[in-house]
């Protein structure tokens, strides 16, 4: 019996001696079984499960609500009532608002609905299920805010308005500030202080999250927040152009207040809390400095520095000090 080596496209592995029977010996000899099939036409593939979703011409789900793909994953979200509130309050922007069908309404419910009336802020209604799901099952207690992107300034933009503005330019640069608390405080610090604008890196540091945002206290609104490819880069770029990259760093033995250019042209570099500056940044700045601090605490918190530098930055402008 010839078993399966009749099939068309097959090939017989040659081996030594005759080969007894059919069965699965010869089964196993053979090879060739012909082009790998399309993802999408695997059963057992992702792709395969997801070819038969209706789509509408435009090619979006014919879902009620928008779909963010993976749950929670996409534009930052806020949720919850408090957290909500807090974010129309402070004119955060906002995509579209969302509240679950039935929701139980309070007093913060009824704010949040007469503040996206006021502000025409997107309101839309969604089963309970679809809400835990764009929200990746948070404790949203029916209603949730779903951010737009970030709109980042680029590094030469931001150098221009510096340059442009009417007083001596200063721009925060920040280096690898990972908590989005500390980035919130910086720009609102920085937005108080009258600087120009404040630079972010790509990588290793926080961005303009819903908890950024809500830190700063809507000042992101008012500043320009610029994002680096290359963080070194464009400090020297900065340098060259004429600013003074003055680094913060808590072991230096120029205060400040001390440094000589500081009612010039400056750049404030501050660093992490934990790890302070990089080395190739510590390298760029022109002059490190430091802030007079008691010998029992080891550091201050990189938002609570920023604060204190800019404030010793506008004092010298202000009073014309030297």
């Amino acid at each position: 019996m010839p078993g399966n080596s009749q099939r068309k496209g097959a090939i017989r592995r040659k081996g030594r001696g005759n080969t007894a029977g059919s069965g699965g010996r010869v089964r196993r000899g053979l090879e060739g079984k012909g082009p790998t099939p399309k993802a999408e036409d695997r059963p057992y593939h992702v792709a395969y499960r997801g070819r038969g979703t209706p789509t509408s011409r435009g090619g979006q789900s014919r879902s009620s609500a928008p779909r963010t793909g993976r749950p929670g994953s996409g534009p930052e979200w806020v949720v919850g009532r408090n957290a909500v509130l807090e974010a129309m309050d402070v004119a955060m922007p906002i995509r579209t608002a969302y509240v679950a069908e039935g929701a139980e309404r309070d007093d913060r419910l009824r704010d949040i609905f007469k503040l996206a009336a006021d502000r025409g802020t997107p309101l839309l209604e969604v089963t309970r299920a679809e809400l835990d799901r764009l929200t990746g099952g948070a404790l949203h207690q029916g209603v949730a805010l779903q951010l737009p992107a970030f709109d980042y300034a680029h590094p030469d933009d931001l150098l221009a308005t510096a340059l442009d503005s009417a007083g001596e330019p200063l721009i925060v640069a920040l280096d690898s500030i990972t908590d989005p608390r500390n980035l919130g405080a910086i720009v609102r610090s920085a937005t108080a202080f009258g600087a120009d604008g404040v630079l972010i890196p790509e990588r290793r540091s926080a961005g303009m999250t819903a908890a950024a945002w809500k830190t700063s206290a809507g000042a992101a609104a008012r500043i320009p927040i610029a994002r680096a490819t290359n963080l070194n880069r464009s400090l020297r770029a900065y340098a060259r152009a004429g600013l003074t990259l003055v680094g913060l760093d808590g072991r230096a033995a120029l205060r400040i207040s001390e440094v000589p250019a500081i009612s010039g042209p400056v750049v404030l570099v501050v660093g992490s809390e934990g790890d302070g500056l990089s080395r190739l940044v510590r390298e760029a700045c022109d002059v490190l400095a430091s802030i007079p601090i008691s010998t029992n605490v080891e550091s201050l918190n990189a938002g609570v520095a920023a604060g204190i530098a800019l404030y010793e930055i506008s004092r010298h402008r202000v009073d014309g000090l030297d």
